[in-house]
């Protein structure tokens, strides 16, 4: 039937668009194989470290629990990343880590990195396998890595091909492509800044404190020019955290990301913790911070922007509730170019309604499964009757609004799930509110 050849399309090309989030997933299978969602954290765990769901109900069905409990890392099968938790100045950030090491925040593309011998696999932040789109940074992985076996992360960043200068994320993304790569390569040559060991001939690193995977990352890295781990400094007190953001952006990056080196300063694989903090230059300004949002819906533009979109509803998400929920409607920022564009970018995540994992009392014209990531930088955040971001949890009847949001860049590098969570948006009005 045409329904089910639509299905069997789907399925080959894996975008079957049921509506369902990797979590409620999970939960459904604590349910069916042990009885009980409470059991939801050992399959996490297992999904963490291999972003495989079918290979985590494969296991629990074949094994039960207790083989799950016993999940490895695999090389060749991305761990999910890390993500860190924000603060605005020096003196909250000691104030929630303590003594912590502060590393240079770069403005580039994350990779993870998998090494097996000679065979090296480089993947996203989406966790997508972008391997033949750097050539170069696999070369220098096979020749600077000198465990056999080994996952390590860092910030690919494009690099001038005489100087040697840093070149913004949005330059690099001219690597994102299938034809020319090697023309490219030449012309747009990528450096790799490393700040994370996962995994070493054997031994998963993801449980061990920061210190310890920092210093297996200094020992199994030979560094060059081009390959080398990403400037830290350990830091005891607000002043010197100060000094050193200041180095940070006198040298072009984004900030810092300070991470506790405490007995518990785990690799947290899928989770946002505070065991890292991002400190950035944006963070500093009056303006807001910058979020990431997913676009939810579009409405039609009117005048010039006739057949174009002329905005797009962002959301944040909800991870408790595996939700993306309003926050604003964003309409400025965007080039002619941008604009003439979206329709396309955006077509393939229509979706015919409401997704049922958007909350919005809003009614958009067009609606999108939460697929596409933008930054947005507004004036602040405000209380607002027609968003739903933390709806009644700081006002009845109230949600967050971002006031005069304008867009700033796309995020491709980031999945719907690693977008600002609600949470955040709670934290930054809270933090808004104490300076007024």
């Amino acid at each position: 039937s045409p329904l089910g050849a639509r299905y069997l399309a789907r399925m080959v090309v894996g975008a079957l668009r049921l509506g369902i989030g990797d979590m409620t997933m999970l939960d459904s299978l604590a349910l069916a194989y042990t009885g009980s969602a409470k059991n939801r954290p050992v399959l996490e765990r297992a999904y963490n470290l291999t972003s495989d769901l079918g290979y985590v109900g494969r296991t629990l069905a074949d094994g039960g629990l207790k083989r799950l409990e016993n999940a490895e890392i695999i090389v060749g099968k991305p761990i999910r990343m890390m993500s860190a938790q924000r603060l605005s100045t020096s003196e909250e950030v000691i104030e929630k880590l303590g003594e912590c090491s502060a590393e240079y925040k770069l403005d580039g593309e994350r990779f993870q990195i998998h090494k097996k011998g000679e065979h090296v696999e480089i993947f996203s932040r989406r966790m997508e396998n972008i391997t033949r789109m750097y050539p170069d940074a696999v070369q220098m992985m096979i020749e600077q890595v000198k465990a056999d076996e080994a996952i390590v992360e860092g910030e690919g960043v494009a690099v001038d091909a005489e100087t040697g200068e840093m070149k913004p994320f949005q330059t690099l993304m001219q690597r994102r492509r299938k034809y020319g790569i090697e023309e490219m390569m030449e012309k747009l040559p990528v450096a790799v800044y490393l700040f994370e060991c996962l995994y070493a001939d054997g031994e998963d690193l993801t449980l061990r404190p920061y210190t310890e995977r920092r210093r297996r990352l200094g020992e199994i890295v030979e560094e060059t020019e081009r390959f080398k781990l990403v400037r830290a400094k350990p830091i005891s007190e607000a002043s010197q955290l100060d000094d050193f953001f200041e180095e940070a952006i006198t040298d072009c990056t984004e900030g810092l990301l300070v991470k506790s080196v405490a007995d518990d300063s785990i690799y947290r694989a899928g989770g946002r913790s505070w065991l890292w903090v991002k400190l950035k230059a944006s963070y500093q300004s009056k303006m807001v911070d910058p979020v990431d949002l997913v676009i939810v819906g579009a409405f039609y533009g009117r005048g010039r922007r006739a057949g174009n979109y002329g905005a797009l509803l962002g959301a944040v998400y909800d991870p408790e509730e595996d939700t993306y929920r309003t926050i604003c409607k964003v309409g400025t920022g965007f080039t002619d170019e941008n604009l003439a564009k979206i329709p396309e970018m955006l077509r393939e995540h229509q979706h015919e309604g409401k997704h049922p994992r958007v909350d919005s009392l809003m009614e958009a014209e067009v609606w999108f499964s939460p697929g596409v990531v933008m930054e947005v930088l507004g004036d602040e955040l405000t209380l607002s009757p027609i968003h739903t971001a933390a709806y009644g949890k700081l006002r009845k009847d109230s949600g967050l609004a971002v006031r005069f949001p304008r867009f700033i860049r796309w995020r491709d590098d980031k999945s719907p799930e690693e977008a600002t969570q609600v949470t955040e948006v709670v934290d930054m009005y809270n933090a808004q509110t104490k300076t007024v």
